[in-house]
């Protein structure tokens, strides 16, 4: 078994706990993890004492879930391990659990999701409790409901979603009972919030190497028929495309998390794609950004295949107007977008450019981002040179550096104060001749 090692301060506080008289196990995914073998963290705690009692044995104490049981106790370097009293729910609407306290650790461990999180580990004694063969699952690598599948289903409808992470996160399969109530309870899915679905996604795109399966186990089970139904029917090309999008992990754990996100809507137009992310709560920057790349990647990947299909190479003025429609601050995400759909193409089979050819295209677009004139701001021309030169306000100045930059991302040597301000005359005699 491998080695279960609490740190000094969970130990700390655990042992406060016990000398004061209240019983205190740790449970929850860090005892889970460390079973697995993998990096563990976040130790949460589980005692018969109330919140109050925590709260008075504790210095410095923090209230994060008070009615459910759950003080947040900060150590002497300020960081803060949850306290939560044992519980057992009273009522459920398949969202919200109303619980009572004065329970036993076994009742605790029996209102828990799947075996695998219903173990505990006393740390004075070093001894593990599993009375529900968690252990055993672990080793079949099973995940399985507590009890009865369908009454843990029942109490909280996002158990479905998390068994589908937790078997694609670990590759364990799922019990077979334990899945029909997954099947089972799919139709009630409507009832989570967008904000608990989406979560969701993002813990899977954040702890699940290969996410596919886990959206396959979605759409088997009628989950995304139940609460995104505009990719209910995404291709399995779609799905492996974000298992070649690197896992939010780290600096960039943000971007990554979205663009695996914004891959889901990749069959979708531009104006779907912005109304579902809409509808699970993105914020309007993010929904945004999903419109903005999820048009462009369309455009550019028609565009690569277009061009491999001709046995031609991507030309500079090619790259150029897909930086300058995408955006220098996007084009990255674009192309990365791209790259892992050509890779799901090519593990399936089909002809697409190769990975190196794919490489060497990504880099040449960055490099010609960021060191050539791609903006309406690279313009060797301002507004105020323009309106020097006779050019008004409004459409008349919004047209001709539009047409300015479409010269320049054709040729960037005209990108210079002389050739642009002839050329501006040249557009505003044919703005004004309506020769547009």
């Amino acid at each position: 078994m491998p080695a279960l090692s609490p740190p000094g301060p969970v130990l700390d506080i655990a042992k406060r706990l016990e000398n004061e008289g209240f019983e205190t196990w740790c449970v929850g995914g860090a005892v889970r993890d460390a079973l697995l073998g993998h990096p563990h963290l976040d130790w949460d705690l589980a005692t018969a004492a109330t919140p109050q009692q925590v709260r008075r044995l504790f210095p410095r104490t923090v209230p994060v879930g008070i009615e459910f049981g759950t003080v947040g106790v900060l150590d002497r370097n300020g960081t803060m391990h949850e306290v939560t009293t044992f519980r057992r729910d009273v009522e459920t609407d398949g969202r919200h659990a109303v619980v009572t306290f004065g329970a036993t650790i076994d009742e605790d461990l029996a209102r828990r999701d799947f075996t695998l999180n219903a173990i505990a580990y006393h740390p004075k004694t070093r001894r593990l409790h599993d009375p529900f063969e968690g252990q055993q699952d672990i080793t079949r690598r099973v995940i399985r409901a507590v009890g009865e599948p369908r009454e843990r289903m029942r109490e909280d409808r996002l158990r479905a979603l998390r068994a589908i992470r937790f078997a694609a996160r670990f590759d364990f399969d799922i019990d077979r009972e334990t899945w029909q109530a997954i099947v089972e309870s799919a139709p009630h899915l409507g009832r989570l919030s967008a904000e608990r679905v989406r979560q969701e996604l993002e813990k899977t795109m954040e702890q699940v190497e290969r996410p596919a399966r886990a959206l396959e186990l979605w759409q088997e089970s009628g989950a995304l028929r139940a609460l995104l139904p505009a990719i209910e029917g995404i291709s399995s090309l779609t799905l492996h495309t974000l298992d070649h999008l690197p896992r939010a992990t780290g600096n960039r754990s943000s971007q990554r998390k979205m663009l695996r996100l914004v891959a889901l809507f990749g069959e979708l137009s531009p104006r779907e794609a912005e109304k579902t992310a809409r509808k699970l709560r993105f914020s309007n920057q993010q929904i945004a950004w999903t419109r903005i790349v999820v048009e462009h990647a369309t455009r550019v990947h028609a565009e690569i295949g277009e061009a491999h299909a001709s046995a031609r190479p991507v030309s500079p003025i090619e790259m150029r107007k897909w930086i300058a429609a995408a955006g220098r601050t996007r084009i990255a995400s674009v192309l990365r977008l791209v790259a892992a759909r050509l890779a799901a193409q090519r593990d399936a089979g089909e002809a697409v450019p190769g990975a190196e050819s794919s490489c060497s295209l990504y880099r040449r677009v960055l490099r010609a981002a960021f060191h050539e004139p791609v903006e309406l701001s690279d313009l060797a021309v301002s507004g105020d040179d323009l309106r020097g030169a006779g050019v008004g306000e409004g459409p008349e100045m919004g047209w001709v550096l539009h047409r300015l930059l479409d010269l320049v991302l054709e040729d960037p040597r005209r990108n210079t104060v002389e050739e642009l301000m002839r050329l501006a005359a040249e557009l505003l005699k044919r703005y004004r001749n309506g020769e547009r």
